[in-house]
């Protein structure tokens, strides 16, 4: 039998809920222009973020297990967003940049690459619906 995520999110007022993740509270709003209060991220952009923690954690553990050292992994999710409704992203760019000394970009990309095409479920998702892309940036320290 597969595993079941369930989560339960209450309304606040206004724009605004609160889920409840395993105990852990994520506040959603709007912006005072959509009528919220910006008391935190809007659904739509906790994609992107869900997006980069899923692939994030898997590449820092892959290059663990490859004994890369680095000292910063900085992922930006760039999201396309559609002229007309529904407002959803239509592809989605993802920058990584690694900080250390000498890292080996074959390494990184393997990391990257794996955590694509095997273990990032998150982005196995939005495969399914949009183009995903990804570039790796070095920084030198």
């Amino acid at each position: 039998m597969s595993d079941k995520h369930v989560i339960n999110t209450e309304w606040k007022g206004d724009m605004a809920f609160e889920a409840d993740v395993n105990g852990h509270k994520v506040i959603m709003d709007a912006t005072l222009e959509g009528g919220g209060h910006d008391t935190g991220p809007s659904p739509k952009k906790l994609l992107l973020v869900a997006l980069s923690g899923c692939t994030g954690m898997d590449v820092v553990s892959i290059l663990k297990k490859m004994r890369v050292e680095i000292q910063k992994c900085d992922i930006e999710v760039q999201g396309d967003v559609a002229e007309e409704h529904p407002k959803r992203y239509t592809k989605m760019h993802v920058i990584y940049k690694f900080t250390g000394k000498d890292l080996p970009m074959d390494k990184l990309e393997k990391a990257v690459k794996m955590s694509e095409e095997t273990y990032c479920g998150v982005e196995a998702l939005y495969k399914m619906a949009i183009s995903v892309t990804s570039e790796i940036k070095i920084i030198e320290s």
